[in-house]
């Protein structure tokens, strides 16, 4: 990687947020990884993980959700046989996830009564007058919501975060790693198969209902007809399913070719879990090699909108997969014969 800036001049990017509740907020619903890739450009700060080449989760905070945010990339040196100017590299380093949540939640951010589906049910005031809103006596509205600053120098140089709140400065230099720039895992938009657009919440409760059976696999089948969308889930204790009607209360969108069937790890899925309860839409992806993509629309303080997005490959079909496909299959034609009965 190219040299982007040097520790002992201006840091090539800085930004101020009003908030770190919802930074933290956002990066909370990828920290299934110990160390997170960390890119910044002109228009933003991505963050993504990954496990074992089969779950990748990405967040990108847009430059919109900063009050000030200036990222100034040093002009690349020109080749002396080359006439045509490169594109200067973008800074790309890893942090330590961990330390980077312990150190945005020092004031409080992950307080429970400002998270989403966690209010108390007697809070009259907060559940029924203003719904998801910040009251008369929020730190918002008392001018205590504090500041983040974040800066980073150049290679070698730590990533920078300072804190502010009620007269109260905390500066916490985190030291960064060579990235590793692992391969994105391929999802075909042009071979998609299955979009499905619901509210987030729906799907969090039904993976909440799955994971009871203490499940190791989760089935995700997608008809173009009744039953539309199921999840079932196998485990020790036994198997679960849940089923969504179509319907623009249930699914917004709903866009299945053919018959769509795919396995995943339930760990894998339950640790977007985070994401479903925060987020108000998913959009549910599957392309033709059986890719997973989970899109959640979370909405920020202030009105602003940010997406979290996750990535599954799917379990390799073996011979187990081809017997219980048979099975499935002698279970459809029993089904089908229901039908045609009606």
């Amino acid at each position: 990687m190219s040299t982007v800036g040097e520790a002992d001049g201006p840091p090539i990017f800085k930004s101020v947020s009003s908030s770190a509740r919802q930074l933290f907020q956002l990066l909370n619903c990828i920290r299934f990884a110990p160390k997170a890739q960390v890119q910044i450009s002109p228009e933003g700060i991505r963050f993504a993980v990954e496990e074992s080449r089969v779950m990748q989760g990405i967040v990108f905070l847009d430059k919109a959700l900063f009050t000030t945010f200036n990222c100034t990339l040093p002009d690349p040196e020109p080749a002396a046989d080359d006439a045509d100017a490169e594109a200067p590299d973008l800074p790309n380093f890893q942090v330590s996830l961990a330390a980077l949540l312990e150190t945005l939640q020092i004031f409080g951010a992950a307080d429970p009564t400002n998270a989403r589906f966690l209010k108390s049910e007697n809070d009259g005031y907060s559940s029924n007058i203003r719904p998801g809103r910040p009251n008369a006596f929020s730190n918002q509205a008392l001018g205590m919501a504090g500041i983040c600053r974040l800066s980073y120098a150049g290679i070698g140089s730590p990533f920078s975060i300072i804190l502010e709140e009620s007269g109260v400065t905390t500066t916490c230099n985190l030291n960064t790693y060579e990235p590793e720039n692992p391969e994105e895992i391929p999802f075909q938009r042009d071979a998609m198969q299955v979009k499905i657009i619901m509210q987030a919440r729906w799907l969090f409760d039904a993976v909440s209902e799955l994971s009871a059976t203490s499940p190791t696999r989760l089935d995700i089948t997608a008809y173009p007809a009744a039953p539309y969308l199921s999840l079932s889930a196998v485990g020790p204790l036994g198997s679960a399913s849940v089923e969504f009607a179509k319907g623009r209360e249930l699914l917004e969108t709903f866009t299945v070719a053919e018959k769509w069937a795919q396995s995943y790890k339930f760990e894998m899925i339950k640790s977007a879990a985070e994401a479903m309860r925060l987020a108000s839409k998913v959009s549910v992806r599957g392309d033709e090699q059986g890719v997973l993509s989970l899109q959640f629309m979370v909405e920020v303080e202030g009105g602003g909108i940010s997406f979290v997005d996750f990535r599954f490959v799917p379990f390799i079909r073996g011979e187990d997969d081809e017997e219980e496909d048979e099975e499935e299959g002698s279970e459809e034609d029993e089904y089908g014969d229901e039908e045609d009965l009606l």
